[in-house]
């Protein structure tokens, strides 16, 4: 018996140099005695497995592309057993090269487990993976840790999503299997275990206000979220504090959810009148004024979206803001309030620029579409997106908001933002967190709109995104402190 001793870090070029050259030499699967370095498993062991010369006669083993990627996948796990199976494998390929495609072989069902279970430890470390500032900036570069606990060894396979999602700030994700580090320049992998730092910053707030905002008590199943969201990884997230009691309080909130549910309004003509009669008339706001431009868009009826809305929904803010955020459309709560994001889309929105130090109260705020246009579906209102004639009637409105604020620069959040605001046909997501010049010698940034982080239900995209956000709400911060 010939025992062989590998780091088992999840390195195939390890695993790969061994089996090759056992394999030259004839080893039968049943003569290797794999091990995982270890306190019972010392690498002086490692002399015993040198293998003889190469058998002469003997051709080289060969595989199908599908079994390196599958061996590059199954090292990653935890098992010590993966190293004979992926050995027994490359033997019996030798015979069977339609081998891996036997679905009820017991070797590659196990193989195929193991390697799924290392791709969703994958998946929920770029879901669960939260980084905490630590340290001054460094010639512009902020400096995070993170810390994380897999199942398996992910951290070298996963470590490269996020320098390419993280590239512009230094970080550190500490595990017990190891950890990855980046500093603009180069990204570093150790083997060796870290110890969980005890750490926390503003985001943590952050993050349950996202979390408590994108609960819906109405959709909840909670096997399906323990599913998707593991207890393990609670200790670990800032928001998970908060779903012990959002799921005991879950029913109380469907019923005061279908209390408050908005009912279809009036036609619009007939609440004006109604308004008219009961309502003294006010003094005029005077001309070339937000205030007048508002009175004048509340008789708004420019195209069919007046007839079911309850109000306009005019912009606020200062008359001379610097910077203008341009949303798609008010939503049920901001139509029946007659004010712009004041729903869980605008909580979420002022949550994040206040983290990012952008102080709300100087913006102005406003909607490319001015009604809400929504499918009644019982009792309740749903969201339905203007379409292009809708937003150029609209144009008419966002124009002379623009004209009377002159901002210097104009954040477009969402595809629909972005359209009333240019000709260009450019996707959102290929000038995202860019700043370009527009006509007026203003600057026009593009990110997506708050709804839609309150929409996704993959965990690592959600997670993923809102960092996203965050980041764009940190670089117009920075936009408005150069311009300032």
């Amino acid at each position: 018996m010939r025992r062989v001793v590998l780091a088992g870090r999840g390195d195939l070029g390890e695993w790969r140099d061994a089996a090759r050259a056992f394999a030259a030499a004839g080893i039968m699967p049943e003569e290797i005695d794999w091990r995982e370095k270890s306190a019972e498993a010392d690498l002086s062991f490692q002399r015993d497995a040198m293998p003889p010369e190469p058998a002469a006669a003997r051709k080289p083993m060969t595989v199908p592309p599908a079994f390196i990627e599958l061996a590059e996948t199954v090292l990653c796990h935890s098992d010590p057993a993966r190293f004979s199976l992926l050995y027994r494998l490359l033997w019996r390929l030798q015979l069977d090269r339609q081998l891996l495609e036997v679905s009820s072989d017991e070797d590659v069902v196990r193989a195929r487990l193991m390697a799924k279970n290392v791709r969703r430890d994958a998946h929920k470390m770029t879901a669960f993976v939260r980084f905490k500032e630590v340290g001054a900036v460094t010639e512009g570069r902020r400096k995070f840790i993170a810390w994380f606990e897999p199942d398996h060894h992910i951290v070298g396979r996963t470590a490269p999503f996020f320098q390419r999602r993280f590239t512009d700030m230094d970080w550190l994700i500490a595990t017990p299997k190891g950890s990855a580090a980046w500093d603009g320049e180069r990204l570093t992998m150790r083997d060796e275990p870290c110890e969980k730092p005890n750490l926390s910053d503003a985001t943590d707030d952050l993050w349950r206000t996202y979390y408590a905002n994108i609960f819906n008590p109405a959709r909840l199943k909670v096997k399906a979220m323990q599913a998707e969201m593991p207890k393990k990884y609670w200790k670990n997230l800032p928001e998970a504090d908060l779903i012990p009691g959002l799921i005991a309080s879950a029913e109380s909130k469907v019923r005061e959810m279908a209390a408050r549910e908005a009912t279809q309004s009036l036609p619009f003509h007939d609440r004006l009148q109604a308004a008219a009669r009961n309502h003294p008339a006010e003094p005029e706001a005077p001309a070339g004024t937000l205030e007048a431009l508002s009175s004048e868009a509340a008789v708004c009826t420019r195209c069919p979206l007046h007839e079911k809305a309850t109000q306009t929904v005019f912009g606020e803010g200062p008359g001379d803001a610097e910077v203008m955020f341009v949303g798609e459309q008010p939503g049920d709560q901001e139509d029946i309030a007659g004010r712009p994001f004041v729903g869980p889309a605008g909580r979420l929105l002022d949550q994040v620029i206040a983290e990012a130090g952008i102080d709300r109260s100087k913006l102005y705020v406003t909607n490319a579409v001015k009604h809400f246009k929504y499918e009644p579906r019982g009792k309740r209102r749903i969201h339905q997106k203007p379409n292009m004639g809708e937003v150029k009637h609209c144009r008419w409105w966002l124009d002379l908001e623009m004209e009377l604020v002159k901002p210097k620069l104009i954040v477009a959040m969402g595809a629909t933002a972005l359209a009333a605001l240019t000709d260009a046909k450019q996707r959102l997501q290929d000038i995202r967190g860019q700043a370009m010049a527009i006509e007026g010698g203003r600057t026009l940034f593009v990110t997506v709109h708050p709804s839609y982080l309150l929409r996704i239900p993959d965990e690592r995209l959600k997670a993923e995104e809102f960092a996203r956000f965050r980041d764009d709400m940190l670089k117009i911060q920075r936009l408005i402190t150069a311009t300032g």
